[in-house]
């Protein structure tokens, strides 16, 4: 292990790693935790992200905001909470983060991590087996990583958001990431409250505002309208965990089976029935949130409005002011209104194409330009294992735009997502250690007694290989019919071709 020095020619530090993780949310803990596992204690990591500690989009998040599923499925690899609370128990923002902090303390020991928080990645050259990272401080300090590696977990890049620009004078925009819904000029005033978008964060807004102010007038304009998993029936609480529910994996399953690439309007209908819930009465949107009935039933009842179209704008005209919509529809407001953006986390923003693994093999990148997975916890995961196996360069993973399809079509978007972790997760299956998927602790079937998953496990084992083909049909269906990336690297394409020649 190098020590790392200061040149002082150029002002700039110099580190020297086996590994380098850029981001320290749940996607970059979770390729920390599986590191871990390779590496020896005289071997070194550095992890660098951003922020000012780890985290991820929960150190900037609404303070209000609930963890959508039991708090136990959410971690580094296996790494058990210690919170004294009932497994279905939803953790809080800060308790979450506690958890990042005790994850990254059970790592600490397992390996030599040398952390920078408050320092970003300006860019990465892949140069004879090495990777040279060039970092820069909040404070404006240079540094430049060699490492062998380079993990860039990216994620969602979620970042908080900033209230609607509107034309009005006569209301306040503001959003949750900078006004806490509960507190400050919020609690002073009693004027009506608008909450612009239907997804996680709406309905965490509007269950904190109906709680708070009960009989307060709280309006949400839902665009085309989300639906979510129910609770009730993906995480069944107490004894019915053994009886109730439905695995998520067998719901994946059963999905990616129906689905065919071109009729994702039937599949969503079926899914919703069974094990949706929603709160408007068309719901366009599944972002595999997840919401109680209980939940559903209280905001529901607390609303005063639910408006099915887009926010444009507020403004005052002829003594009166209006909310203009998408479709043409205006809508009269009372002065001094709220208006709250709770819209569009999940985009992302624009950033370049890059692969999941680099041509040279030794920069791995999980964000949603090239997904391989429906979640980026998964990614890190699984994608960290089998780069310290060496085999991310031979397994023909397909890897999809993920924004791209989501524009396109929000209806195909998680059908997709259910098919493409099908499809990647058996081809990983057949190269792993079966202790891989043993010691996933993020696999949401967790939540069910061991009998139950073991069933489950078994029917994957028999399955998943003759399935396979079915489920490469649909992604180059989906390829073709949106005209989006979703398919095999070019490399690893040419070389799964030739074995199936061979074959």
């Amino acid at each position: 292990m190098s020590t790392a020095v200061s040149s002082v020619q150029t002002s700039t530090r110099v580190e020297h790693a086996d590994l380098c993780i850029v981001g320290a949310g749940i996607a970059g803990l979770n390729a920390l935790f599986v590191a871990s596992q390779y590496l020896t204690r005289d071997q070194k990591i550095v992890l660098i992200d951003a922020r000012e500690r780890s985290g991820g989009m929960w150190v900037d998040t609404y303070d209000y905001v609930r963890l959508h599923q039991p708090h136990g499925l959410f971690t580094a690899g296996n790494i058990e909470w210690t919170l004294d609370q009932d497994p279905s128990y939803l953790a809080t923002k800060d308790e979450v983060l506690d958890h990042f902090e005790h994850c990254l303390d059970l790592l600490r020991q397992r390996v030599a991590i040398d952390e920078y928080f408050g320092w970003s990645m300006q860019s990465h050259d892949e140069i004879d087996g090495n990777v040279l990272i060039t970092c820069r401080s909040s404070g404006g300090q240079r540094m430049v990583v060699e490492a062998k590696q380079l993990i860039k977990a990216y994620g969602f890049r979620v970042v908080p958001n900033d209230p609607l620009e509107i034309s009005s004078t006569r209301v306040q925009s503001v959003s949750p990431d900078y006004c806490d819904m509960r507190s400050g000029e919020i609690r002073a005033s009693d004027s009506p409250v608008w909450i612009i978008g239907g997804g996680k964060t709406a309905m965490d807004t509007a269950d904190a505002l109906i709680t708070e102010y009960p009989g307060r007038e709280v309006n949400l304009v839902a665009g085309s309208g989300t639906f979510f998993a129910s609770r009730d029936k993906f995480y069944p609480a107490g004894a019915r965990r053994w009886w109730g529910g439905a695995l998520v994996s067998s719901i994946a399953r059963k999905a990616s089976r129906l689905y065919d690439g071109t009729n994702e309007t039937a599949v969503t209908n079926s899914v919703r029935t069974k094990f949706g819930t929603w709160l408007t009465p068309e719901a366009d949107n599944f972002l595999i949130g997840v919401l109680s009935e209980e939940e559903n039933r209280r905001i529901e009842a607390g609303l005063n409005d639910v408006i099915m179209d887009h926010f444009v704008d507020v403004v005052d005209r002829n003594g009166v002011t209006e909310m203009l919509l998408r479709s043409g529809a205006t809508r009269t407001i009372q002065p001094g209104s709220w208006i709250v953006n709770c819209t569009g986390y999940l985009d992302g923003g624009d950033h370049p194409y890059e692969p999941y693994v680099s041509e040279g093999g030794s920069v791995v990148s999980i964000q949603n330009y090239s997904a391989t997975m429906h979640l980026t916890s998964f990614a890190g995961y699984f994608l960290t294992h089998l780069l310290f196996l060496g085999k991310i360069k031979e397994v023909p993973l397909y890897e999809l735009d993920m924004r791209d399809l989501r524009k396109k079509s929000s209806l195909a978007f998680p059908c997709t997502l259910f098919t493409l972790a099908q499809y990647n997760l058996s081809l990983i299956y057949d190269v792993v250690p079966t202790k891989v998927f043993l010691d996933c602790g993020i696999d949401f079937d967790r939540w069910y007694p061991l009998p139950r998953r073991m069933a489950a496990t078994v029917r994957f084992m028999l399955t998943h290989r003759r399935e396979r083909d079915h489920l490469r049909r649909i992604l180059d269906t989906v390829r073709e019919r949106f005209d989006v990336r979703c398919g095999p690297l070019p490399a690893l394409n040419t070389a799964r071709d030739a074995r199936e020649r061979v074959a």
